[in-house]
C-alpha cells in the first residue's frame, strides 16, 4: 500500500514537519497500518509512515493547531495550497473531507548505503565511504 503526495510535500512529510493531511478522495487509508510514501505512482518509496488517526470534518472546521501539522503556518496559507492542488473554487468550507494523523516511520538514507551504523567502527563491506580504509579492508 502506498500513499502518494506532492513533491513539496513529500519533503514536509520526510523531515517531520507534515504529520497530518486532508483528502477528498474515496480510498481511504487504514489506522495502525504502513504505507509507503511516494510522489508518484510508479516511483521508489521516499519512506514509510503508520497512520495513527482518522476523522472526518468539515474543510472549514480544521483548527490553527491542525494547520500546523499539515504542515503551514497560518490558515491562509494552508487555504492557498489546497486551492493549488485542487483548483480555483475549491475552497468550500462545507466540503467534508478525510483527515490522517501520522507518524514517519523510516526514511532511506540516500547515498549512505556504503555508511557505518551510528559512526561505529568496524570493518564491514559497509566502509567504502572512506576510501583510506578499503586497502585495510581487502587485507584484513
Amino acid at each position: 500500500m502506498l500513499a502518494i503526495f506532492k513533491r513539496r510535500h513529500l519533503r514536509k512529510v520526510l523531515d517531520g514537519t507534515k504529520t497530518q493531511t486532508r483528502r477528498i478522495h474515496k480510498y481511504t487509508l487504514t489506522i495502525g497500518k504502513t504505507y509507503a510514501v511516494r510522489d508518484r505512482w510508479f516511483s521508489k518509496a521516499q519512506g514509510h509512515i503508520l497512520v495513527t488517526r482518522k476523522f472526518r470534518q468539515q474543510l472549514g472546521d480544521i483548527s490553527p493547531e491542525d494547520v500546523h501539522k499539515e504542515g503551514f503556518s497560518n490558515l491562509e496559507e494552508f487555504k492557498q495550497e489546497w486551492i493549488e492542488c485542487y483548483g480555483p473554487g475549491s475552497w468550500n468550507p462545507n466540503t467534508v473531507v478525510t483527515a490522517y494523523e501520522y507518524k514517519l516511520k523510516e526514511t532511506p538514507k540516500t547515498n549512505n548505503f556504503f555508511a557505518p551504523p551510528n559512526n561505529e567502527e568496524s570493518h564491514s563491506p559497509r566502509l567504502f565511504t572512506d576510501i583510506p580504509k578499503i586497502g585495510k579492508l581487502l587485507i584484513d
